[in-house]
């Protein structure tokens, strides 16, 4: 039964990675695909393989996911609480791209395993939970809006002189390295987030201790697993970031692309913070926007964009709690 619940958890987080992949593959390529910098499948393509990439680039993400938010649960109580997570962060993911919400699949996932284990009666590290998940919330999208506005102002500084149709060009191919950037962070990100989740279930069933490094397998597996989902496209999604916030030109999906880059390379590697691919980029977007004027963003799609975020954690919370009471009714 323990090995049993073990691989159908893994299945089930792999799962959530492929979910993962094709909710978020807008975040890398909507802009490039939008301006037409990118075909939508060379977009996913190249997406794909730097998501692919992006996952063996760190493991200071998975560590916090793994050991920082709540207590590692014990035994089949423990994987319950595993599941109950996952379930609830898959059922959001699959909530939020039927309605086209660019809502965070990282965020689910974080809802998920707080709600399963208060649930569960295991104790959640809320000063982790504060940290590198509710302020990373908050700041990530506040300094998306605002570097990705200087950057864009910068670039029309920079080139004000330039010949516009010349610089649209090239801006047109500079777009496939910031794109590529924007892939290689997420795969960084988020391919991790799965990686802590497996090795907690690894630790749980006694395969594994804290401290040793990430199997190669459960690496390979979770970056293939967000690689094919990214292939499969989320293209309900890809509208709202690339057409319905704004009309975007190359040099302002070059600026957002950069933006988002930046920032998931910085917390990745210098504060170990999980954040959202999704705010990261949304915000970028609308702050290169603004430098139009304030009224060429859609604020009232951006508002929705932003309710969903609020009410992400708490929703995965709720339907992973639902999950876990069942499985402990039915199997424990």
């Amino acid at each position: 039964m323990d090995t049993f619940a073990l691989v159908v958890t893994i299945l089930v987080a792999l799962f959530f990675t492929y979910t993962n992949g094709f909710h978020d593959s807008a975040n890398a390529i909507a802009t490039s695909v939008s301006t037409r910098a990118l075909t939508p499948r060379a977009a996913l393509a190249m997406a794909a393989v730097m998501n692919l990439a992006g996952a063996f680039l760190g493991s200071g993400v998975a560590k916090t996911v793994s050991e920082g938010l709540i207590e590692t649960p014990q035994g089949s109580q423990g994987m319950a609480i595993l599941f109950a997570a996952l379930v609830g962060a898959i059922t959001w993911n699959l909530v939020t791209w039927y309605f086209g919400l660019p809502s965070s699949s990282s965020h689910a996932l974080f809802g998920g395993m707080v709600g399963a284990a208060l649930a569960g009666g295991t104790e959640v590290i809320w000063n982790g939970v504060l940290d590198k998940v509710v302020i990373p919330m908050f700041l990530s999208p506040v300094v998306g809006l605002i570097v990705g506005y200087l950057v864009m102002t910068a670039i029309m500084w920079i080139f004000r002189r330039a010949n516009p149709h010349k610089t649209k060009r090239g801006f047109r191919i500079a777009q496939t390295v910031s794109a590529a950037g924007m892939a290689l962070g997420h795969g960084l990100q988020d391919a991790q987030k799965t990686m802590g989740v497996v090795v907690m279930a690894l630790v749980i069933s006694g395969h594994e201790t804290y401290g040793d490094p990430i199997p190669v397998w459960v690496k390979i597996a979770c970056a293939l697993m967000l690689s094919l989902g990214t292939y499969a496209g989320g293209w309900r999604i890809m509208r709202t970031l690339g057409r319905k916030i704004i009309e975007l030109d190359p040099p302002q999906g070059f600026a957002a692309e950069t933006t988002g880059a930046a920032i998931m390379f910085t917390t990745a590697y210098l504060f170990k913070a999980p954040v959202s691919t999704t705010h990261v980029i949304t915000s970028a977007i609308m702050g290169v926007g603004a430098t139009k004027r304030v009224n060429a963003v859609r604020w009232g799609v951006a508002k929705n964009i932003v309710l969903g975020w609020f009410i992400t954690m708490p929703a995965a919370a709720i339907v992973a709690a639902c999950v876990f009471w069942i499985v402990d009714l039915l199997f424990l």
